[in-house]
């Protein structure tokens, strides 16, 4: 397979992906996912975005085998997920899971292992691992009820790495966590992407997954409205906040010789320049024109401000 002429290896691509559920128990027809075309390379760490019922968890069934698509196909590492060797390669967290209360969580561990298949053996070793990297280690014979949800969370993603997967779902892994608990998932993360894992990403916390994610695709009602790498897709124009002791009619002529006023209120204005090379040109010009600077913050586009900015954009 190839991408812009370089040969791309997809841990997951689906072609025209459909989801339709019947108007047998409903009073109409809900398309969940609408001609869905995704791809994701192999190794990176890719955010896969929307707002509540976009279809991302209809479409993370379809990809786990759960769901049947109405239409189109997928294949996880050029395979069928019909192929019981794929399915061994995918490891997943689900949104909302709940363990056995009265299992410790090395029992939890042990549980989720023999289930898929590891032998005694690389399951002790494993099980002392995932422990260590979720830092749950001290906790290891404690009972499952014992743990606070942001604990537990922890013990979850354990259990989707246990078995050394090449693809690792992860649905909300930082729900509920702390800003330290985000923070060390967030580690974890770039440390499997490090081993050449693909980790696929749905977070509504837009923060951690522009700190984490190579790659996003961002869904509404169903189909994928813009995907690509991060840097691509957050490459508008930078605008820059300026704030002036006094206002001055000559300033702002000489702003305008540079970039685009998109709001002015005397002392304040707001301006948009075609490229970050021009931003030290017009702080020059200002000064250059008189101007007395009180604030001068240039700002880039979030990925919560591109999110925000998709959603609302008109059907």
């Amino acid at each position: 397979m190839e991408a812009n002429g370089v040969a791309v290896d997809w841990a997951i691509e689906t072609v025209n992906l459909t989801k339709v559920y019947s108007p047998l128990l409903r009073k109409r027809r809900l398309v969940a996912v609408d001609s869905l075309n995704l791809r994701v390379p192999a190794g990176c760490v890719f955010g896969f975005l929307g707002p509540n019922g976009a279809g991302k968890t209809t479409t993370i069934m379809m990809l786990l085998g759960n769901v049947y698509p109405t239409a189109g196909t997928f294949r996880i590492f050029g395979h069928s997920i019909s192929d019981m060797t794929v399915r061994r390669r995918i490891g997943f967290l689900p949104e909302k899971f709940q363990f056995h209360d009265l299992l410790t969580a090395e029992e939890v561990l042990w549980f989720h292992g023999r289930l898929a298949g590891m032998d005694g053996h690389t399951l002790r070793k494993r099980v002392l691992e995932v422990l260590e990297q979720v830092s749950l280690s001290e906790r290891a014979r404690s009972r499952v009820r014992e743990f606070s949800k942001g604990m537990q969370q922890r013990l979850g993603i354990a259990q989707a790495i246990l078995h050394d997967p090449d693809l690792i779902i992860l649905d909300e892994p930082t729900s509920a966590l702390d800003p330290l608990g985000r923070r060390d998932v967030r580690d974890l993360i770039l440390q499997l992407k490090a081993q050449g894992k693909t980790v696929f990403l749905n977070s509504h916390l837009l923060s951690e997954v522009e700190m984490v994610c190579d790659e996003v695709a961002i869904l509404r009602a169903g189909r994928v409205q813009r995907q690509g790498g991060l840097n691509m897709l957050l490459q508008v124009h930078p605008v820059v906040d300026v704030e002036l002791r006094e206002p001055s009619s000559r300033v702002l002529e000489a702003v305008r010789s540079v970039a685009t006023l998109l709001s002015e209120d005397g002392v304040r204005f707001t301006a948009e320049v075609e490229g970050e090379e021009d931003i030290p040109t017009l702080a020059r010009r200002i000064v250059e024109a008189g101007g007395d600077l009180l604030k001068f913050v240039p700002r880039r586009e979030s990925l919560e401000d591109l999110f925000v900015r998709v959603i609302e954009e008109p059907k």
